[in-house]
């Protein structure tokens, strides 16, 4: 990749070692589609002191502008639909040492050619607003005059369609599923407040960070909502709702139940949409019951849940993987927050049998497999009943009865699968899988040793190689 400096010969040498972490790339579709995780088991008395949390990588510091004179490409770690992406130094960011990081590199150009700059800045505001353990940091962004470059953390344990692929059958073991799923549930709970629909989970999109934690990536299929609108923020307390039960199309609210009626609970914007608040009256129980007649709150106690998810934001865009598209995408009538509990239904299903569910010999098929055809759960291997039921829930073709689809990751969360995780805690857990130490040495050998071969397949021109798929 050549930027437009006075380095040209130098980053060309390093673009022609390039090496891919091996992921397999999907179709996509379109116009082209709290902290890290504890699963712990239920034990009598009182529970043991959670362990701390594990060391995390040294981080980057953050470069703000940084000059493409001043990185060193390593090399190639995977490519997009917007960008290629490689393992970088940029020099002299700590102290006058070198920080590694994952540079995703876009052609100014092409993108304009190809009617895609609003993708890419789309990605780019999304890195810049997020702060969240299981997403990137964006470290720094170089400008030059044809090539764009973001700077974010580098992940050395790839991702994980390459992991699964190294597992046991080519399958993880439920307790492993149950732990990255759970921390994908964090990251797509925090966009949706974020008011982001992600629209893009994939097993490629996962990838695992220096200590085995994930780090959910690439957002350029991302909606935005628009932000001068508010998302409706509730607090609910209907056992029903929590579990994934659905509304009367006759109240009022959009949660039955809801302690606030109709629009918000916690107004994000003040001075907007104000309504007059009515406390329900409501009888005590009568004999110390210790529950409140009239109401559907648990006789133990009042047991409260904060939910902001975008979930009436609609978008007509066809944009994904084919294999994880929802049936509303496919349908054309328009989607909302509700296809990334789909998607993590697919997610959920890859990883625990090695297959996707409605896979057809050709992406006309799975589409239409998608749209028509039943939901099957092969033999092998034997899964619990509650991962089936959340599978099943979570591919309810139906948006409004999928498992999320009125309160969001609250009734997910829930979930019996998820049972004895604490969400609170997520990152104190041990991961199925630490990736070795790394080393940005080692890795420019490797690239070294391959620099013959690839130079004889890559062409003289000076375009960004690849065609961008994967985000590291």
């Amino acid at each position: 990749m050549p930027p437009d400096h006075g380095g040209d010969a130098d980053l060309a040498a390093d673009e022609l070692q390039s090496l891919s972490f091996g992921s397999s790339e999907r179709s996509r579709s379109g116009s082209t589609v709290s902290t890290a995780t504890t699963v712990s088991t239920t034990t009598s008395g009182p529970p043991p002191p959670p362990p701390p949390p594990p060391p995390r990588a040294a981080a980057a510091p953050r470069l703000g502008a940084v000059s493409l004179s001043d990185i060193r490409f390593v090399r190639r770690l995977g490519s997009g639909d917007i960008g290629s992406v490689y393992l970088a130094e940029v020099k002299g960011a700590r102290g006058g040492g070198a920080a590694v990081v994952a540079a995703k590199v876009m052609d100014r150009k092409e993108l304009a050619g190809r009617n895609k700059e609003g993708r890419a800045r789309t990605e780019r505001e999304i890195l810049e607003a997020v702060d969240h353990p299981f997403l990137p940091r964006l470290y720094g962004v170089a400008e030059g005059d044809r090539w764009s470059c973001l700077l974010t953390e580098f992940c050395p344990g790839g991702d994980l369609h390459v992991l699964r692929q190294r597992q046991p059958h080519r399958r993880f073991t439920e307790s492993a599923v149950r732990f990255y799923a759970a921390e994908v549930v964090a990251a797509l709970e925090y966009i949706h407040m974020m008011d982001i629909v992600y629209r893009d989970l994939k097993p490629e999109n996962v990838l695992v960070r220096a200590d085995g934690h994930i780090m959910l990536t690439d957002f350029d299929l991302s909606l935005k909502c628009d932000p001068t609108a508010p998302t409706p923020a509730h607090v609910i307390s209907d056992p029903i709702a929590l579990a994934g039960g659905h509304y009367s199309a006759s109240s009022s609210c959009i949660i039955p139940s809801c302690i606030v009626p109709a629009v918000s609970c916690f107004q994000l914007f003040p001075g907007r949409g104000r309504r007059r608040r009515h406390r329900r009256k409501k009888k005590t129980a009568s004999g110390g019951g210790g529950g409140i007649s009239g109401s559907s709150f648990p006789a133990g106690g009042l047991e409260l849940e904060f939910v902001a998810e975008p979930v009436e934001l609609r978008s007509m865009s066809f944009v994904g993987t084919h294999e994880y598209l929802a049936p509303e995408i496919v349908s054309g009538e328009g989607h909302g927050s509700s296809v990334d509990w789909w998607t993590l239904g697919v997610f959920v299903f890859e990883l625990l049998y090695g297959v996707t569910p409605f896979k057809g010999y050709d992406n006309e098929m799975t589409l239409a497999n998608i749209v028509a055809r039943a939901l099957e759960f092969p033999r092998d291997p034997p899964v619990s009943s509650a991962a089936k039921d959340l599978v099943t829930s979570l591919l309810a073709k139906d948006p409004t009865r999928r498992l999320g689809a009125t309160v969001g990751a609250a009734a997910i969360k829930r979930h019996p699968f998820f049972s004895g995780v604490n969400w609170a805690l997520l990152r104190c857990a041990t991961p199925p899988y630490v990736p070795p130490p790394f080393s940005v040495a080692a890795a420019t050998a490797a690239a070294n040793s391959l620099a013959a071969a690839a130079a004889a397949d890559m062409s003289d021109d000076d375009s960004c190689p690849g065609t961008p798929v994967e985000y590291y």
